[in-house]
């Protein structure tokens, strides 16, 4: 089948467990590294589906390559090409979408629980986890509106807009990708992360973050599962 291509903003946040997944079912993929210069591809037609993960920076940002990486997303949907968004990359598929992407009231990093919406559509994505509190994982100070059409699926008490899905494409706020590795790398830049956002509930001290992978990685990969196993559903096997 046509690989899954996967957009890489920032060199500390690639595919992380969503690689390991695909490769998990067999599902080929590539990684388009927007971050050292890669350019947008101009058309879908040779990718099963489309996955955008995090970065630093903002979709508003009057960088180069946020308006064809826009276009690229309306293509996928208008082509019924699945799209996934972690973090930023839920971002770009809600401005891609019709939705604003703005300021969240509060600065989320570090885990938290997450709370379902009551819909069939959340059910759909979240199986077991729609009936009961999951575990994400957050490093934002931004958040996005369910663009024209979208359900919500999850909230937390500092984001109400933590999931949503439209059709065979699924935008997430949070980072339910995340690998120990990648926990580490982040906690190092923490410092930097909280110098804007003060003393809040919301963000979590880098030990705490550490101490509870144990705890809390476990429950947040089954989530991740289930929610990669509905988006996979959707992918083309015409070969490539």
């Amino acid at each position: 089948m046509k690989p899954v291509a996967i957009f890489r903003h920032s060199p500390t946040e690639g595919p992380g467990y969503f690689a390991i997944f695909l490769e998990q079912q067999g599902i080929p993929w590539t990684l388009i590294a927007i971050d050292e210069g890669e350019s947008v591809p101009a058309t879908v037609d040779g990718f099963s589906g489309l996955c955008f993960m995090g970065g630093p920076m903002s979709v508003n940002d009057a960088l180069p390559w946020i308006t064809p990486v826009c276009e690229l997303i309306r293509q996928a949907v208008a082509s019924n090409i699945p799209v996934l968004g972690h973090c930023l990359g839920g971002q770009l598929i809600s401005k891609a979408l019709g939705g604003a992407v703005t300021r969240n009231p509060a600065k989320e990093i570090g885990w938290s629980e997450a709370f379902a919406s009551d819909s069939d559509i959340a059910r759909h994505w979240l199986g077991r986890f729609a009936s009961e509190k999951s575990t994400v994982f957050h490093w934002h100070g931004e958040t996005f509106s369910l663009p024209p059409g979208a359900t919500r699926l999850l909230s937390t008490n500092y984001c109400t807009n933590q999931m949503f899905a439209l059709g065979p494409h699924l935008g997430m706020q949070c980072h339910v990708e995340m690998t120990p590795e990648m926990i580490a790398t982040w906690c190092d830049d923490w410092v930097n992360e909280i110098i804007a956002a003060g003393d809040q509930p919301s963000v979590q001290p880098p030990a705490t973050i550490q101490a509870e992978i144990s705890q809390r990685l476990p429950s947040m990969r089954q989530l991740s599962e289930q929610l990669y196993s509905v988006w996979i559903k959707g992918l083309s096997r015409q070969p490539g």
